[in-house]
């Protein structure tokens, strides 16, 4: 899997500590070699989110992407439950 960080994505990664930007950069490693395994809760979203997935890095942290290709996505967001939500 490949996948392309958006400009959004990379401007809240960059406000992050160096522990969750570590966590963030394990959760990427995970995505790349099984996208569904069970510690990311991949799940697609609704709402205002329709056709976005979202995976867990951490317990209220979240990373938003979008498919653009069977094997290609785009990471848009990355925030807190509350934030993005």
């Amino acid at each position: 899997m490949e996948y392309q960080l958006h400009k959004n994505f990379i401007k809240s990664y960059r406000k992050f500590s160096n522990k969750l930007q570590k966590a963030v950069k394990e959760k990427l490693i995970l995505f790349c070699s099984n996208p569904f395994l069970k510690d990311l809760n991949n799940h697609s979203l609704t709402g205002k989110y329709q056709g976005y997935r979202s995976i867990n890095i951490t317990g209220d942290y979240r990373a938003i992407y979008k498919e653009k290709t069977e094997n290609y996505v785009i990471f848009v967001l990355l925030g807190t439950h509350s934030q993005l939500y």
